[in-house]
């Protein structure tokens, strides 16, 4: 998750599941602010709940740092904190909650936030939206999002590239998603960022998928799942081994598509992903009915 104080935008949001940035709060060239020091600790505890998957404990300390930040208008703190909560409530399934986190930033204000905080905020409202189904809405923020960075330089080239990808797929318009995902992995792969590699990656074996190239799609979630199961986040993990599943059987393997199958099926289980676990099942139905 993000920490104040912390070079906050150096990795980006992951495309359709929720993404932690990660970075670690730096020694403060002088003694820091007995607030600003709070603020930090509540938001560490926050991100060592988040962590262990108490989303609910997460937000109780996410809540207390962005009250500690706002009362002494530390706005690293602020930023850090409302994209933490807007995460955390999106991982509820609280969408509200999380776009109303994400509007500290992104609705006009007294405070002028940093043109990196305004375009992950912005990019996280596109997060939103595209679980909504809202896709106008969605690229509408994203584009957004783009153009805070060209203000000033951000490293979210990457997660923009990528929801605009995604976009551009659910939008049948299959050669600009390639284009989007393949530029999303060349920005990436540049800035050492290994999430957004492996969304790219995935996008482009969705796409792959969409043009019947079962062995290409193959390749790429192959890819993805050696970057994700280091990174450790079952939800991608998830996703990689479902792409699998789906180019083997394209490929007229049915024993491969059931292994890859049942492994997203045991990562869900562990996960207790109810709506994981019924795609799964409707997925191994099917290959028992197309016997």
């Amino acid at each position: 998750m993000l920490h104040p104080r912390a070079a906050p935008w150096r990795r980006a949001v992951a495309f359709g599941v929720v993404a932690l940035l990660a970075a670690c709060v730096q020694p403060p060239a002088k003694p820091m602010p007995a607030r600003e020091a709070a603020a930090i600790d509540a938001n560490r505890r926050g991100e060592a709940l988040f962590r262990r998957g108490d989303v609910e404990g997460a937000l109780r300390y996410y809540r207390e740092a962005l009250r500690i930040s706002q009362s002494i208008e530390y706005l690293d703190g602020i930023a850090a904190n409302a994209i933490n909560l807007s995460i955390a409530y999106q991982r509820l399934g609280r969408l509200a909650e999380a776009r109303a986190s994400a509007a500290l930033l992104t609705d006009p204000g007294p405070l002028a936030f940093p043109p990196p905080a305004l375009a992950q905020a912005s990019l996280r409202q596109a997060l939103l939206d595209y679980d909504e189904r809202n896709l106008d809405g969605a690229a509408e923020w994203a584009e957004r999002a783009a153009e805070y960075c060209r203000r000033q330089g951000c490293p979210l080239a990457g997660a923009i590239d990528n929801v605009k990808g995604q976009l551009a797929l659910d939008s049948g318009r299959i050669a600009a998603a390639a284009d989007s995902a393949k530029s999303a992995l060349d920005s990436s792969r540049a800035a050492g960022d290994r999430a957004e590699v492996a969304n790219a990656l995935r996008l482009l074996g969705s796409i792959a998928l969409r043009n019947g190239e079962g062995t290409s799609a193959q390749a790429r979630f192959g890819e993805a799942l050696e970057i994700d199961r280091p990174l450790a986040v079952p939800r991608k993990i998830y996703l990689d081994l479902i792409g699998l599943g789906r180019a083997g059987e394209m490929q007229g393997d049915r024993a491969l598509a059931r292994s890859y199958y049942g492994r997203a099926a045991a990562v869900a289980a562990a996960e207790r992903d109810n709506g994981a676990l019924a795609e799964t099942r409707a997925l191994l139905d099917r290959l028992d009915r197309n016997r």
